[in-house]
């Protein structure tokens, strides 16, 4: 049988790709947009693997997904594809509406008909959304953990075309009773990440003595998951998941946003002591952007006692792993911050770097 995979070539989506295989050969189809985010290098092992194929196009493209449902019969589609990028939604939301929104809504509908065509296929079918924390909104510094019974509050049009893509799976099963989960999950951290977000950013960054910009005071609060925990959660998701359930999964690790950087920087001195500075001299503290969320941390325990997962790693485990990686990795580096996302960032952010 075969899994149809949205997004596979960005961060999340590379990294349960490449986990997939480490724990089995089931083949995958990849249906990827190839955006700025989205890069083939990451899956470069894959490239010569007769159970790994790479097709691009858009989720949005229902004749395309339509043709890949009747030619590979997937037993599970998990949908990754998606605009996730804060400050993007901010300057520009209308792609995350496209594909967020409409795009989830094209997959469903695809899904759902193929289904209606296959009814055989009903039983062992699953479709299984990826979302986010910041769905829930912002958490006040001693309110409990998001659980899945959390009332949406979106305050990012990034968070609520995620919210809107949430409510859209929820109300394909209870209203088609297409077999969905979702997985809601906190900030990933790790290899492949495009470095837009916070942790890669300062990692580069301070390699190259650059500023490391900091919202604020550097005082949000993130509730920070190693992504190939969060791809072990994926799994046992769609391995044991209720139908129709949500889960919420996360890494009990919640840091400011000055912590993380600082135990970069830390970690950079341990690792480059020739640079002759101190990392965290380079920390530049700039104006904060518009909604930003306060905190976010979740509860796991719904997945921790039904399913039996578990993060692996702490957060400074995960984070020595991470900033290994970007150094044994500069080429890669260099190759996804050219063209058309340094002239984004240009654009939005002068010389600031910020993101």
């Amino acid at each position: 049988m075969t899994i149809l995979v949205t997004g596979g070539a960005g961060f999340i989506g590379s990294n349960f790709i490449l986990d997939w295989f480490a724990h089995g050969t089931e083949p995958i189809v990849n249906l990827d947009k190839l955006s700025y985010a989205g890069n083939p290098e990451n899956l470069r092992p894959l490239k010569d693997s007769p159970s790994y194929e790479l097709v691009h196009g858009d989720v949005g493209n229902r004749k395309l997904v339509r043709s890949l449902l009747d030619k590979h019969a997937p037993r599970a589609i998990v949908h990754f594809a998606a605009e996730s990028h804060v400050d993007r939604s901010i300057h520009g939301p209308d792609e995350f509406i496209q594909t967020n929104i409409l795009g989830t809504f094209s997959l469903l509908e695809e899904a759902r008909d193929w289904l209606e065509k296959n009814a055989h296929r009903r039983d062992g079918f699953r479709f299984v959304h990826i979302s986010t924390d910041e769905v829930f909104g912002s958490l006040a510094p001693s309110a409990p953990r998001f659980t899945e019974s959390t009332p949406y509050a979106p305050n990012s049009p990034y968070a609520a075309s995620k919210a809107s893509a949430d409510h859209l799976v929820r109300s394909y099963h209870h209203t088609y009773g297409l077999p969905t989960l979702t997985v809601n999950c906190s900030n990933n951290y790790g290899p492949y990440q495009f470095p837009e977000k916070l942790i890669p950013l300062m990692i580069l960054n301070a390699i190259a003595n650059k500023p490391l910009p900091i919202y604020g005071e550097g005082s949000n609060v993130r509730d920070w998951l190693y992504v190939l925990d969060h791809c072990s959660a994926i799994r046992q998701v769609l391995s044991q998941g209720r139908i129709g359930e949500t889960y919420n999964v996360g890494g009990h690790n919640q840091k400011t946003n000055l912590e993380v950087v600082n135990a970069i920087c830390a970690l950079l001195d341990e690792a480059r002591p020739h640079n002759r500075i101190r990392h965290s001299t380079l920390i530049t503290f700039v104006k904060d952007r518009p909604g930003h969320d306060k905190r976010y941390a979740m509860d796991f325990s719904k997945i921790a006692i039904q399913l039996g997962w578990a993060p692996s790693e702490t957060f400074d485990s995960g984070l020595r792993k991470t900033v290994a990686w970007y150094l044994d990795n500069p080429e890669w580096a260099v190759r996804v911050t050219s063209g058309t996302y340094r002239q984004w960032i240009d654009k939005n952010y002068g010389n600031r770097g910020q993101a």
